[in-house]
């Protein structure tokens, strides 16, 4: 008979009163999987995430959940405005936690995004939008190199 070893169980991150109110705040019902994620993402400080890095984060606290429940959870905190989705090229989407006017540089070597002041980049001669839609917002993402 072969011998299984049993994985040791990594404590899932804990249901914070914060996270359950933000969720039921945009309509949200907090199932387990959103708890955790957010758990996870709303932290002491805003971040950047990709749906792949979550997932591996998530697996590493002991989250249990699937790389595209964390892709379709991630879609619908974006949808309630708890997140700001970046899509940096055609492969390379990002989450951020951040949703104040800010704009990002990109590292393109290691696909990090560090936030960069909205008012310190002034967009001029932005075109009017077409007949019956409305501007929402502009987003500035200044490619870099390390040296």
């Amino acid at each position: 008979m072969p011998v299984v070893k049993s994985r040791k169980q990594i404590p899932a991150p804990k249901a914070t009163p914060e996270a359950m109110a933000k969720l039921r705040h945009v309509g949200l019902r907090p199932t387990r999987q959103r708890l955790a994620l957010a758990g996870l993402l709303f932290g002491e400080h805003d971040r950047h995430v990709s749906a792949e890095e979550l997932h591996a984060e998530a697996g590493k606290s002991g989250v249990r959940v699937s790389l595209a429940t964390v892709y379709n959870t991630l879609h619908q905190f974006t949808e309630a405005g708890m997140l700001r989705e970046l899509s940096v090229d055609g492969a390379r989407t990002y989450f951020d936690t951040n949703l104040g006017d800010h704009h990002h540089f990109y590292c393109e070597e290691d696909g990090e995004l560090i936030d960069i002041e909205g008012d310190s980049i002034s967009v001029a001669g932005v075109p009017l939008p077409p007949a019956g839609s409305k501007l929402s917002r502009v987003d500035v993402i200044v490619r870099v190199s390390r040296k």
